[in-house]
């Protein structure tokens, strides 16, 4: 009886070992999401878009709307960033908003309507609506 008993108690430390390093390959595998096409480096060397770099990325973006809508707000911000505008909405949702070309923000009157990206969760953090807009 001892010795199945001990056989268990070696088994359960096993198991839980594995368990537990099972958990962390997954959570290190999906805590950085990434973008096909996408360069993140000039969209965050670009900050609200004053210098038009991330004008070059819009099309990236464009083809990724369903991925951006796989995430969460925190691989949000670890892929684009801080972001330019953040409201809050009522039942605890939240928007992001990144803008895309120059506008008013970067200190010169834009001669056409400057694209920018939003994006809403919902109360959980998770990214439900992706849109890009001119206004």
């Amino acid at each position: 009886m001892i010795p199945l008993v001990c056989e268990t108690v070696k088994m359960l430390k096993n198991s839980s070992t594995i368990v537990v390093f099972l958990t962390a390959l997954i959570f290190s595998c999906s805590s950085k999401s990434k973008l096909q096409d996408f360069d993140h480096e000039t969209w965050i060397s670009d900050p609200a878009g004053c210098d038009g770099k991330r004008l070059g990325l819009k099309a990236s973006l464009e083809n990724n709307l369903e991925a951006l809508k796989t995430l969460n707000q925190n691989e949000v911000k670890d892929l684009l960033g801080k972001p330019d505008k953040n409201e809050l909405y009522k039942r605890s949702q939240k928007f992001f908003v990144y803008q895309i070309g120059p506008g008013k923000e970067c200190g010169q009157e834009p001669t056409t309507p400057s694209p920018y990206l939003s994006i809403r969760f919902n109360a959980m953090g998770l990214a439900k609506e992706v849109l890009i807009y001119n206004q």
